[in-house]
C-alpha cells in the first residue's frame, strides 16, 4: 500500500453538510436515470477508438510520411492523441472512476506511463496533493512553475513576470517534454514532489515505472531512428511533445488559474483552511465551455472540473449530466458556481490573471497631513 511521509499539511474547516448533500443528490440523480457511475460502455469504446487512432497515427508518421508537409500534421495528431490518451483513458483510471473493478483501473492509469509519464508520480502529484489542497500554494504542485511564472498571488514575484501574460504560452509546450525526460526521473531521485515527500516505487510499481519508460522512448525514439536520421526524429517528437504540453497546460490553466478562482490559504498556527474540502473545490475551480460535446469527448469531461474535483470517482461521461445537479446545490448552499460559457472565454480569463499577477504592487499613497 501507498504511504506519504509525514509533512505538515493543512487541515480544512467547515463542515460536510454541502459535501454529503450533494453527493447524496448525484447518486440519486444516477440511479433514478439508470446511469453506471463506472463501467460505462461508452467509455469502453471511446478507449478503444484513442488506441487505435494513436496507433494508426504513429504508424503513418514513421512509416509512410514522405513529406514534412505529411509529417507535420501527423507529429501533431500523435501529440494530440497522447493528451488525449491522458485526459480520457489515464485520468479516469487513476481516479478509479474507470471501472469497478481495481484491476481494470489500474491497467488504464498505466496507459500513462506507455505515453510518457509515471502513474505511480501521478498518483501522489494530482490524485493526491493537487485534487486535495487544489490551488494552496505550496501544497498544490500543480500551480507551481518555479520561477518561470508567478500563478498565485502568494508566490514570489521577480520583475520579468510583467511579461509573463506573453512568455508562457510557449513555454506551455514543453510540459510534456520536460515531463517525459526529467521530472519523474527527478522525483525518483529525490523522492520529492514540491514541499511533499513522497516513496519511491518498489516492486511491481518500480517493474512499471522502468518498462514504462523503456516502451515510451521505444516508440517516440527508438524505433523511428532505425528508419530516420536523428534530426529528423528530433524535430519531429518535438513537435508532437510541445502540441501535447500546451494542451495539457492550457485546460489545466482553464479549469484553475483564471480570475474567478479562489487560492486560499491556510490559516493560524493549526494550518486550517477556512473551508470545508467540498466548498474548497467549488471556490478553487471552474467549467469551460460546458455546451461543447466536442470539449467534453476530446478533454474526457474535464471542461467539467468542479464535477470531477467532487466526483473523480466516477466516470466523465456523467459530468454533463450531473452539472446541473451540481450547480442547483451549490446555489442552495450558497456557493458560487463558477463557470466560463466557451474555451475562449476561459483564455482570456487566464491571460488577464497571468497578466495581474505579473504586475508589480500598486504604491501606498501617504495619507496627507
Amino acid at each position: 500500500m501507498r504511504s506519504l511521509a509525514p509533512d505538515r499539511r493543512p487541515k480544512f474547516g467547515g463542515d460536510a453538510q454541502f459535501q454529503n448533500e450533494v453527493r447524496q443528490r448525484v447518486h440519486a440523480f444516477l440511479t433514478s436515470t439508470g446511469r453506471r457511475e463506472r463501467d460505462v460502455g461508452a467509455m469502453y469504446a471511446k478507449t478503444a477508438l484513442l488506441l487505435a487512432a494513436l496507433a494508426g497515427l504513429w504508424t503513418l508518421l514513421v512509416f509512410f510520411a514522405n513529406t514534412w508537409w505529411q509529417a507535420v500534421p501527423l507529429a501533431i495528431l500523435v501529440g494530440l492523441g497522447t493528451a488525449a490518451i491522458g485526459f480520457n483513458v489515464q485520468h479516469d483510471g487513476g481516479h478509479h472512476g474507470y471501472s469497478d473493478k481495481p484491476w481494470v483501473n489500474k491497467m488504464m492509469a498505466r496507459t500513462l506511463d506507455l505515453v510518457g509519464g509515471s502513474s505511480f508520480y501521478w498518483h501522489f502529484k494530482h490524485g493526491v496533493f493537487h485534487h486535495t489542497y487544489t490551488n494552496v500554494a505550496g501544497h498544490d504542485d500543480d500551480v507551481e512553475v518555479g520561477f518561470f511564472g508567478r500563478l498565485t498571488p502568494h508566490q514570489k514575484r521577480r520583475s520579468y513576470h510583467r511579461w509573463q501574460h506573453l512568455y508562457l504560452w510557449p513555454l506551455y509546450g514543453f510540459l510534456a517534454m520536460k515531463w517525459h525526460l526529467f521530472d519523474d526521473f527527478k522525483t525518483f531521485a529525490t523522492s520529492r514532489i514540491g514541499n511533499h515527500r513522497v516513496p519511491r516505487p518498489q516492486g511491481a510499481d518500480l517493474l512499471v515505472f522502468v518498462i514504462g519508460k523503456l516502451v515510451f522512448l521505444s516508440w517516440t525514439l527508438i524505433i523511428p531512428l532505425m528508419f530516420h536520421s536523428v534530426g529528423t526524429v528530433a524535430v519531429f517528437y518535438a513537435v508532437g511533445s510541445l502540441f501535447c504540453g500546451l494542451v495539457l497546460s492550457v485546460v489545466f490553466q482553464l479549469a484553475h488559474v483564471v480570475e474567478e478562482a479562489a487560492f486560499p490559504l491556510p490559516e493560524g498556527d493549526a494550518a486550517r483552511l477556512a473551508q470545508s474540502w467540498a466548498a474548497h473545490q467549488v471556490e478553487t475551480t471552474v467549467d469551460f465551455s460546458r455546451d461543447s460535446k466536442i470539449a467534453s469527448f476530446l478533454l474526457g469531461g474535464l471542461n467539467f472540473q468542479v464535477e470531477h474535483h467532487l466526483f473523480p470517482q466516477i466516470c466523465h461521461i456523467n459530468y454533463p449530466a450531473i452539472a446541473p445537479v451540481v450547480e442547483e446545490t451549490c446555489k442552495d448552499f450558497g456557493l458560487k458556481y463558477r463557470d466560463h460559457g466557451s474555451f475562449w472565454s476561459g483564455v482570456a480569463s487566464h491571460y488577464r490573471w497571468l497578466r495581474r499577477m505579473g504586475q508589480p504592487p500598486a504604491a501606498v499613497v501617504a495619507p496627507a497631513a
